[in-house]
């Protein structure tokens, strides 16, 4: 059967043609690497009628050659009493030796996804990763139907070429919820990720060598968003009548004063608060992200907001919200106080990076190991920022510079 996929259409509205295949009632697809809009194709009665079209007489042609193709193996397999599955028969109809395929990319891209999925499952990693790596596999999967017209292209095909096209269409071709391309970030997030499930098929034994390695695009890094502590003390002496404002605003300061992420902190309980033997109060607990141990000593800011919710019978440490409410609050929050800054949950992380550690002279190291940073580059962002201290630092050079004066 010959059909289209009106799902799958391009921006100029070409629908992709496939063939499905039906064999002893088992069913297998294969794509054409065909495009035609799903208007010509109802018009020209599924490209039965005269065509009058160079373009789609070219198309007819080509499918009458797959359907005699298939049906010509069939035959021979009838004829030499050949008994073949249907991935077999499909191995065989694409020229491949069945039992002694060479890995494509979705395949190793699904082993890895498949292995990471187990991780979610046992708590060791975020599904929010998982999702990012099942969208690389998707945006990866479309690509090769749109340059190769077919889904399974081959590790040994994977060259520099290949990669940077893949960027390219990333960059300037892809669809996601009617939005057309990605930004550089987020294309150099897919890339590496890409790389990193290479290195696994490599760990597996799967492939010889990351073809990802050729990649060489960089992170543009953005100024980090972050409150100054005018801007923090305004928050904290603002009593909300409104119940839901109030209990956002107190999530929000204990993020800014623990540094910790959404993630993170929905998960933290009574269990993960500890008292050494100076007295102080700790924040155990690992970061779901990278899989550290971050170890946060309460400041009494913080203190005081857990001891505000301690009334409930809820082993949490914090009332629970979600990511999106609690930014969409957030930006109700801006607004009362006059805030002229985007305000969402990760700017309390970068405003305990800046404002409350680095900018009170803690040291990049321990403000690193409380974020779970796994490298200091990683924390070093933030402190390029402070220009407070910079200055700070100078004021003695200028002391002995104006003496000279």
């Amino acid at each position: 059967m010959i059909y289209i996929k009106k799902d799958k259409a391009k921006i100029n509205g070409d629908c992709p043609i496939y063939i499905k295949i039906y064999l002893d009632q088992s069913t297998t697809t294969l794509s054409t690497g065909r495009y035609i809009t799903e208007r010509r194709w109802k018009e020209t009665n599924n490209l039965r009628q005269p065509l009058r079209l160079e373009k789609e007489k070219t198309i007819k042609e080509f499918l009458d050659l797959m359907v005699l193709k298939i049906e010509k193996l069939h035959n021979e397999c009838e004829k030499f009493g050949e008994t073949l599955n249907i991935e077999e028969f499909k191995l065989k109809l694409l020229n491949k030796i069945p039992g002694d395929t060479k890995p494509n990319i979705i395949e190793i891209i699904t082993v890895h996804n498949e292995h990471f999925l187990n991780l979610v499952k046992i708590g060791e990693r975020a599904p929010a990763s998982f999702q990012k790596y099942e969208r690389a596999k998707e945006l990866v999967r479309l690509f090769n139907l749109k340059a190769y017209g077919t889904e399974n292209v081959l590790i040994e095909n994977i060259n520099s070429a290949y990669i940077y096209n893949l960027e390219s269409y990333l960059k300037f071709e892809s669809v996601y919820k009617g939005n057309v391309g990605i930004r550089n970030n987020s294309v150099v997030k897919y890339m590496n990720n890409l790389k990193t499930i290479f290195n696994y098929g490599i760990k597996m034994e799967l492939i010889e060598k990351n073809p990802f390695n050729l990649y060489t695009g960089k992170i543009k890094v953005k100024e980090a968003v972050f409150l100054t502590k005018e801007e923090l003390e305004r928050i904290e002496n603002k009593t909300f009548k409104m119940e839901r404002l109030e209990r956002v605003k107190d999530i929000f300061l204990f993020c800014c004063y623990t540094g910790y992420a959404p993630v993170d902190v929905m998960k933290l309980t009574k269990e993960n608060i500890i008292q050494d033997s100076d007295k102080t109060f700790w924040i155990k607990a690992t970061r779901q992200k990278t899989g550290t141990r971050a170890n946060v000593p309460l400041l009494p800011p913080a203190l005081k907001i857990i001891s505000k919710y301690q009334w409930n019978d809820s082993n949490r440490l914090l009332p629970k919200i979600s990511n999106q409410k609690m930014n969409a609050y957030l930006k109700e929050i801006a607004d009362v106080l006059g805030i002229n800054k985007k305000l969402n949950w990760y700017v309390s992380r970068h405003t305990f990076a800046t404002t409350v550690t680095l900018g009170n002279g803690i040291k990049i190291e321990n403000v690193s190991a409380m974020l779970g940073h796994t490298t200091l580059k990683q924390t070093q962002h933030y402190a390029k920022v402070l220009d407070q201290n910079v200055k700070e630092d100078m004021k003695d050079l200028m002391k002995k510079f104006n003496q000279k004066d």
